[in-house]
């Protein structure tokens, strides 16, 4: 049964923080710690997680914002479950952090925990919601608007993230899923089967492939277990189609090989996939079934994309990261920023995107134009424009309501009308008598180009050529303020994923990815805040004491003064006759 905890709105008079000395107390409460219970924890809305417990009387759930609290410090601390369950028991920092201020209150089994992990899951994979994910949002939105940040500029920035997996062969998962099949069996089928199933159960799925040397032994190897799960394929289907385990199995062998006839009466014999056969999405562990592969450069990343957002705006004293995504690592920039927008534009006042150049597509540009974000890029994908020729960014194109180019100028300052292309796109015709004495169309700069049977220039282009351009355009009108806005995001995916060794996460899958990035994004936040604050608290201070400084300064100046000015006006004052 749901119930909220607002306990810790009323402090014990008698607790482990209050017997504390005076200073220690103060030193406390302006701690990381003080910070967290403010901003973090006390901002958690509950009510949201009630969708996760029963309606009936029964048993009242541990706190959901100790939970939640707990999440944010896990991640945001690298720590593992141990460390977590030992911190939250005897830590005073933790425990002042999710507002308990006795040791001995809000004992629970750490079990609680594993718990409420397995209804949020569930929950996403039946409501496709992420509550910690809103909570986020929820608690973000409250930050920005206590702390005045502006939003409506941001930048955002990817970086590779791995799930706690191994780094595998194919032939070492094949090996592995072949493993886990044969546990499934009952024991009637392992006894029949046990001579199929015989090389590959003898050692773990390591040591297996420890003894295959060579890379055509490889090859011998990953044809041999390829007809065995064929066979075995055929043989288990009618009774452990609907097992996990059976349908890895499944997936793994149609990713790695090529069934092809060959007999006249049909049979076929599996042949292993070319490396260029195999693609990205293909399995990368039997334990993680969502993670990808992605070459990135020279580096070669198994796992997941983090995308972060956060705010830029100059004039911001702090900036706070506003959104997290995670996909599987073959998923395009461009497309993480179209799906971000719609909740950034309903959340903030975006009217300014700053990215690197692989945020430019025909995806992003179509969710740009619809909520009306300007994306200023420090980078452009693909090839540069020729020096010797004039590309569509030279022109200005003005458009409609709609998005649709009606006016277009070219460099030389002739206006023309834009009119739907005959087939596609769009098409501009010049006056040819302007255009033949143009300078730049006889240095063959100009891009325009005369008909056959009509004489006047054509220039005609697209509508993701026209988006591109403006892109383009944005990025050279920005090209030496922009680059120092978007360059600081990098410090901001560092510390996100800081707390987690070479940025690879102690979970597997992509909700459970999802939710360490975005705890380890709320304590990135926490931190800031704190700094912010801190340097606040050390300005008040220092007016002050510069304030109580002048206080008696400013008196005796007054009073010398006051003393001269006195001497002055009995210096010249007539004397008195008594």
């Amino acid at each position: 049964m749901f119930r909220k905890n607002t306990k810790h709105q009323q402090p014990a008079l008698i607790s482990a923080a209050s017997e504390l000395p005076e200073k220690q107390r103060k030193r406390l409460e302006n701690s990381w710690a003080g910070t967290f219970y403010k901003e973090f924890f006390s901002r958690i809305d509950e009510q949201s997680f009630a969708v996760l417990y029963s309606e009936k009387d029964s048993r009242p759930n541990v706190p959901v914002n100790v939970l939640v609290g707990l999440e944010a410090l896990k991640a945001g601390f690298g720590w593992s479950d141990q460390e977590l369950y030992e911190n939250y028991c005897y830590n005073l920092q933790v425990r002042y952090a999710l507002g308990y201020d006795r040791l001995g209150d809000g004992d629970f089994e750490i079990r609680s925990l594993y718990y409420f992990r397995e209804r949020l899951s569930k929950y996403n994979a039946e409501e496709s919601i992420n509550l910690l994910e809103k909570a986020f949002e929820q608690i973000t939105d409250a930050q920005i608007v206590d702390l005045k940040v502006r939003t409506g500029m941001q930048r955002m920035d990817s970086t590779q993230i791995a799930s706690n997996i191994v780094s595998a062969s194919r032939l070492r998962l094949l090996v592995e899923a072949v493993q886990r099949v044969e546990r499934i069996l009952n024991e009637a089928d392992q006894a029949r089967l046990s001579e199929t199933f015989a090389p590959y159960i003898i050692d773990s799925a390591g040591h297996y492939i420890y003894r295959v040397k060579g890379k055509e032994a490889q090859q011998e190897h990953l044809q041999q277990i390829g007809q065995t799960i064929h066979v075995l394929l055929q043989d288990l289907k009618s009774d452990y189609a609907a097992e996990l385990a059976y349908q890895i199995l499944e997936r793994i062998f149609a990713e790695t090989f090529n069934p092809l006839a060959s007999s006249p009466q049909g049979e076929t014999r599996p042949r292993a996939k070319e490396n260029s056969e195999i693609t990205s999405s293909c399995l990368q562990s039997v334990d993680d079934l969502e993670a990808t592969y992605h070459t990135k450069g020279t580096g070669h990343y198994k796992g997941y994309v983090a995308n972060i957002t956060e705010t830029c705006d100059p004039e911001n004293e702090i900036q706070l990261i506003t959104k997290v995504q995670v996909a599987p690592n073959n998923v395009d920039d461009g497309q993480l920023l179209a799906e971000a927008l719609p909740n950034l534009k309903e959340r903030t006042e975006i009217e300014t995107m700053i990215t690197d150049g692989g945020y430019g597509s025909e995806v992003s540009d179509d969710a740009l134009q619809e909520h009306e974000v300007t994306l200023i890029q420090t980078a452009i994908r693909g090839a540069q424009p020729s020096a010797d020729k004039f590309s569509l960014s030279d022109f200005v194109i003005e458009q409609n309501e709609k998005g649709d180019p009606n006016l277009l100028t070219c460099p030389q300052g002739h206006s023309v009308p834009v009119l739907p292309g005959r087939t596609t796109g769009w098409q501009v015709r010049f006056n040819p008598e302007l255009c033949s004495k143009c300078p730049f169309q006889l240095d063959g700069h100009c891009r325009t180009q005369p008909q056959k049977r009509d004489l006047r220039y054509l220039l005609t282009f697209t509508t993701h050529e026209m988006r591109a351009a403006q892109r383009r355009k944005n990025y050279l009108a920005h090209q030496d303020h922009s680059n120092n806005l978007r360059s600081a995001v990098e410090a901001t995916v560092r510390s996100v994923k800081h707390p987690f060794p070479a940025g690879k996460l102690p979970v597997r899958g992509q909700f459970r990815v999802t939710c360490m990035a975005i705890a380890s994004a709320a304590t990135t936040n926490v931190r800031r805040i704190r700094r912010y604050l801190t340097a606040k608290m050390k300005q008040a201070e220092a007016a002050k004491n510069l304030q109580s400084e002048a206080g008696p300064a400013a008196v005796v100046s007054f009073f010398v003064i006051s003393v001269r000015w006195l001497r002055s006006r009995l210096a010249f004052s007539p004397s008195f006759d008594y």
